[in-house]
Parts: structure tokens; C-alpha cells; sequence
């Protein structure tokens, strides 16, 4: 049995050492919300499937293998040969500072369809995982949204939504139009505080206001990223708060993404919230402390690497 299904986009990821206009020397990996996440749950030992479509060309044949590489599950995966497949720019520009470039429109994913997805879900998986940036891509994935999100609640899957807002897509309105429906069909909706406003009702219009409303919309659990501030988690039952883990940062990117691995792991293997908000933070932190969106990433057995002293040498 999967455990956890998710589908998006999966692009070809260039990460620039100097500012791009200047070239130099790049680094070529892969990179994407959802298989990011995915990544995440596998090297924590879950079974995890992505779908999705990549163009028939070089970078196609990079992103299959690297999450096959990765344990996840790409039966359902295939080539489209109506575009190529995407391609993001990293640019850390000063400081801290990283700014991203897309070359998406038109490319493989953007064809998606609920054909694609719908197979992936048989039998149920345990957790059906989506984010906010599939439905942006174009009608097509965003009626596969709709379809395998309607079809997994209807079959008694949880559904975890990641707002995910991305402005180089969609504007605000765009998106809140297209994830408010979603909302009554949701288990965990993952958001950041100015997040919250695309999925809950107009008329809320204070954090607390809107976790109210989507807890009476019937979702059961608001996570909420709050990066250096850690996260909070809010149930019908109690709000339990966690501090960020202090690392040194090497790269902010992906650290949502894997934030919510490490909180979906903790809500498969039976945590309390708590628990699960800890795992979280955890997995973030690894993230934060390591470049690229998803290598960096810990196995089970390294979870408890960050409680060593700095300067530790593990022999």
C-alpha cells in the first residue's frame, strides 16, 4: 500500500554560483514542491508515489531517475511530447537573498490532466498530497486537482493541501478562487500566515479568524510555517507551537517543502501534534542547513544528527 501519493511538476534545476548574467559555473539537479516532498517521505522510510508528466528530452530522463533513485514510486509518471520539461533558475543574489526564474509555460506538465493522476490513486493511498502550484500551471492540472482530491476524500483518503503561493504564476485572486473550493474535502491544510487568506473564507480576515473558519469547514488540522519562528499546529482540540531549530542557513529553499515531509511522517507513524511539529522543524532545519531543495534531507536514522553539540565529529 502507498502511503502518501502526490503529483505536480518536477523541473530541471540550475543553481547559478555567481549571478546568472554573468554565467559561470552551474550546478544541474531537479527540483519541484510536490516531489520534493516526496524525497522527504522516502528517505524517512514511507512508501510514496509522484506522477506527472516530462518532456521526451535529457532533463525528462534526469527527473525519473533521480526520484527512482530516491525510492519514490514513478509507475504512473510519463513522457508528453507536446513540451519539453520545465526548467528553474537559482540565483542567490546577495546574502541571503535567492531569486528564482522559471521556464515553464508550455512544458510537459503544464498538459496534465485528471487521466494522469486519477490511476495513481488505486488503490487508496493513506495520504493524498497536492499543493497550490499544480492548479496554476493551466486548466488541465488544475481540474486534476480537483478530480483527485474529490476522488480521494470520496474513497476516505486524507487529503494535505500546501498553499504553496507562487506570484510568478497566478495572482492572489486567481488562486483563492481555485483552492477556497478545495477546502471541505481537506484533512491538513499547510500554509504561511499570509498564506491563510487564499484558503479561508473573504470574510475572515485575522489569523485566528481563519483557522476558526477552515476548523469549521471540517479540517482537521491547520499547520502553519512560520520559518525562523518555527510553526504552529491548530485541531478542534488544542493549538501546540514549536520553535524553529537554529542551524546555520546554507540555502532557505525547499524548506517548506521539507517542513511538510517531516510533519506528514509524524501524522503516518501515529505522533501527537507536538511530535509531529517537531519532526517538522526538524527536517526543515536540515533543509535550511544544505543546499539544494531536497539532497540535503535526512533518513530516519539521522533525524536526532541535529541534537549533537556544534563541532561534533560522529565516528
Amino acid at each position: 500500500m502507498i502511503d502518501v501519493a502526490t503529483f505536480g511538476e518536477t523541473m530541471a534545476a540550475l543553481r547559478a554560483l555567481d549571478p546568472i548574467r554573468l554565467g559561470g559555473a552551474t550546478r544541474l539537479s531537479v527540483a519541484g514542491a510536490e516531489s520534493n516532498v516526496a524525497i522527504g517521505l522516502a528517505r524517512l522510510g514511507h512508501r510514496v508515489r509522484w506522477t506527472g508528466l516530462v518532456g521526451a528530452d535529457e532533463t525528462g530522463e534526469l527527473v525519473v531517475r533521480t526520484l527512482r533513485a530516491e525510492a519514490v514510486d514513478v509507475t504512473y509518471c510519463r513522457v508528453d511530447r507536446r513540451g519539453p520539461t520545465g526548467l528553474i533558475l537559482f540565483e542567490r543574489r546577495v546574502g541571503e537573498l535567492t531569486r528564482v526564474i522559471y521556464h515553464r509555460a508550455g512544458s510537459a506538465a503544464s498538459f496534465l490532466t485528471p487521466a494522469d493522476v486519477l490511476p495513481a490513486l488505486g488503490p487508496p493511498p493513506r495520504i493524498l498530497h497536492v499543493t497550490g502550484i499544480t492548479p496554476a500551471l493551466g486548466p488541465g492540472p488544475a481540474e486534476a486537482v480537483e478530480a483527485a482530491v474529490t476522488a480521494a476524500a470520496s474513497a476516505g483518503t486524507a487529503v494535505s493541501l500546501d498553499v504553496n503561493y507562487r506570484s510568478a504564476l497566478w495572482d492572489r485572486p486567481r488562486a483563492a478562487r481555485a483552492l477556497r473550493p478545495l477546502v471541505p474535502r481537506l484533512s491538513v491544510v499547510v500554509a504561511s500566515e499570509d498564506e491563510l487568506e487564499l484558503v479561508a473564507p473573504a470574510s475572515a480576515t485575522t489569523e485566528a479568524d481563519r483557522v476558526a473558519a477552515l476548523l469549521e469547514a471540517g479540517v482537521a488540522e491547520v499547520v502553519i510555517k512560520r520559518g525562523a519562528d518555527g510553526g504552529t499546529v491548530h485541531t478542534t482540540a488544542a493549538t501546540v507551537r514549536s520553535p524553529a531549530r537554529q542551524v546555520p542557513v546554507a540555502d532557505p529553499v525547499g524548506a517548506g517543502d521539507a517542513f511538510v515531509a517531516g510533519y506528514l511522517s509524524g501524522l503516518l507513524d501515529g505522533l501527537d501534534p507536538a511530535a509531529r511539529l517537531g519532526r517538522a522543524v526538524t527536517t526543515g532545519a536540515f533543509a535550511v542547513a544544505s543546499s539544494g531543495d531536497w539532497e540535503g534531507l535526512p533518513t530516519r536514522d539521522e533525524l536526532s544528527l541535529l541534537d549533537s553539540l556544534p563541532g561534533t565529529t560522529l565516528r
